[in-house]
């Protein structure tokens, strides 16, 4: 099974969960979700961006991270890790950051930890991030640390 087929199984399986059909979650989002389109993400035909699946997965009421594949064997020296983000120099870093700040706030909602301007990241959300952004756990706090977006010392 492909990596769009399984985020696909996914996105249906939770919307299936809150009893919508594809015509119910066009019709419930006024039409910014169309059948057709949430149906191929579903079947894994159509990619889904990273920002795209945070919003889904807001409008669905849910985290990002339930969408995303989980590996059978997490690797230990992610689990451990985590990082500090800097949430006031997020807002101005640029597109490729738009999904990472809707995650951030996916995660502030879940621990009820608002208007914060910093937000400790731990090494699941690190992976998860990596994966929403095609790149690796690594490379990812690299790329922060450039975006100036990293807490140094960490």
């Amino acid at each position: 099974m492909s990596y769009a087929e399984d985020v696909g199984n996914r996105l249906r399986r939770i919307r299936l969960q809150q009893g919508l059909s594809l015509q119910d979650v066009e019709r419930t989002s006024e039409g910014v979700w169309k059948a057709a389109v949430v149906g191929s993400y579903e079947r894994g035909d159509r990619n889904i961006s990273a920002s795209r699946l945070c919003e889904l997965a807001e409008f669905y009421g849910v985290s990002p991270s339930e969408v995303l594949p989980q590996d059978d064997a997490p690797r230990p020296t992610d689990r451990g890790r985590s990082i500090v983000i800097d949430l006031t120099k997020v807002d101005g870093s640029g597109e490729r950051w738009r999904g990472l700040r809707r995650y951030c706030e996916s995660i502030q909602l879940q621990r009820g930890d608002y208007n914060r301007q910093l937000l400790s990241i731990r090494g699941d959300d690190l992976r998860a991030l990596a994966i929403i952004l095609e790149t690796s756990p690594d490379s990812l706090v690299d790329e922060l640390r450039d975006a100036g977006v990293l807490v140094e010392g960490s």
